[in-house]
C-alpha cells in the first residue's frame, strides 16, 4: 500500500514537533500535540491525557516517567508571552494519547499507526543486546516474546467471548488474513511449503515474526481498551488490527510478510543447535581446566 500525501504529512508533522532536552532525551509538548491532533481547545485534550495516564498505570508503568507536568510559554501578542500549564510527553505517552483519541479523525488514525510502530522500533533500537544478535538469535528472542504475548491475546479474546479452541483458531485466522492480505493460516502454511506438523511461526524470519508480534500486542490492547464483546466483533477487531499493521508495513516501504523468505531451519532447530553448541563449549572448557 503506497503512502498518501495526508499520511506522509501527518508522520512528518509528528517528528517535526519532537524536541530534545539538554541530555538528548526526546519529548513532545502536550499543547503542541493537541493542535496537531486537531483539538480546538487544550481543555478538550486534557481528558485524553488523563485516559492515557490511566492506560500507562494499567500497563504496570509509572505515569510520572512518561507524563511530566511543566510550565510552557505561549504567545499572547505583540511579542509578549505568558506561562501556561503543559505536559512533557515521552514517545510512549504520545502513543497512549493517540490510542485514546478520537479514531474518526484521520490524523488520530494515522497517529495510532505511527506512534505504535515507532515505539516498538525504538524499543528494539534501545536494546543494544538485541541489535547485536544474529538473525537466528533474533528469531529466537522474538519467537519467545510472541509465545508470551499470544497467551495474553488468548486471555483477552476469551474475555471477549472467544471460548473454544475452534473459536480461537478462527479468531487467529482473522488476524492472519488482515496481516497477510487475505491469506489464512492454511494458506500461509502452504505458501511456505511446510509439512503438516510444522508450525508457521517457527518458520518465520525475524522481520516476519516482529510483524506478527506487533499484530498480537496491538490486538490484545484494542480488545481490552475498547471492551470488545462477542466472537464476531473480536474476529473483526483482530482482522482490522492485522490490516493496520499491513498498511504500516506498506507505508514504511517494507516487504509484505507473505513475500518474506522462509528460513530453512525452524526456530526449534535453531534453539537445539545453540544448546548443542553451548554444551560443546562447556565441555571444551571443562577439558581445559
Amino acid at each position: 500500500m503506497a503512502d498518501t500525501p495526508s499520511t506522509n504529512t501527518h508522520h512528518a508533522s509528528f517528528e517535526n514537533r519532537r524536541r530534545l532536552d539538554e541530555a538528548g532525551n526526546e519529548y513532545w509538548s502536550a499543547r503542541e500535540l493537541s493542535k496537531l491532533l486537531e483539538y480546538s481547545e487544550y481543555r478538550h485534550f486534557q481528558p485524553v491525557i488523563n485516559k492515557a495516564k490511566e492506560s500507562c498505570q494499567n500497563s504496570g508503568l509509572d505515569p510520572n516517567d512518561h507524563f511530566e507536568d511543566i510550565l510552557g510559554m505561549v504567545d499572547i501578542g505583540s511579542g509578549a508571552q505568558r506561562k501556561v500549564p503543559d505536559v512533557r510527553l515521552s514517545r510512549y505517552a504520545c502513543y497512549l494519547i493517540v490510542q485514546n483519541g478520537d479514531p474518526t479523525k484521520p490524523v488520530i488514525a494515522n497517529g495510532q499507526t505511527y506512534f505504535a510502530i515507532q515505539t516498538r522500533r525504538q524499543e528494539l533500537e534501545d536494546s543494544e543486546q538485541f541489535t547485536s544478535l544474529s538473525e537466528d538469535e533474533k528469531r529466537l528472542a522474538i519467537r519467545k516474546e510472541l509465545i508470551a504475548h499470544n497467551k495474553y491475546l488468548a486471555a483477552a479474546a476469551q474475555d471477549a467471548g472467544v471460548d473454544t479452541p475452534l473459536d480461537y483458531a478462527i479468531f487467529q485466522d482473522h488476524g492472519y488474513k488482515g496481516l497477510y492480505g487475505g491469506l489464512g493460516a492454511k494458506d500461509i502454511h502452504a505458501k511456505k511449503g511446510l509439512k503438516k506438523s510444522h508450525k508457521i511461526l517457527d518458520y518465520m524470519g525475524s522481520t516476519e515474526l516482529a510483524a506478527n508480534l506487533f499484530r498480537a500486542t496491538q490486538a490484545e490492547d484494542k480488545l481490552r481498551r475498547d471492551k470488545i464483546q462477542g466472537k464476531r466483533q473480536a474476529n473483526q477487531t483482530h482482522f482490522e488490527v492485522g490490516q493496520k499493521v499491513r498498511q504500516t508495513i506498506g507505508e514504511l516501504g517494507g516487504t509484505m510478510p507473505e513475500n518474506l523468505p522462509t528460513p530453512d531451519k525452524s526456530v526449534k532447530q535453531v534453539e537445539n543447535a545453540q544448546k548443542k553448541l553451548g554444551k560443546q563449549q562447556n565441555d571444551d572448557t571443562d577439558q581445559q581446566e
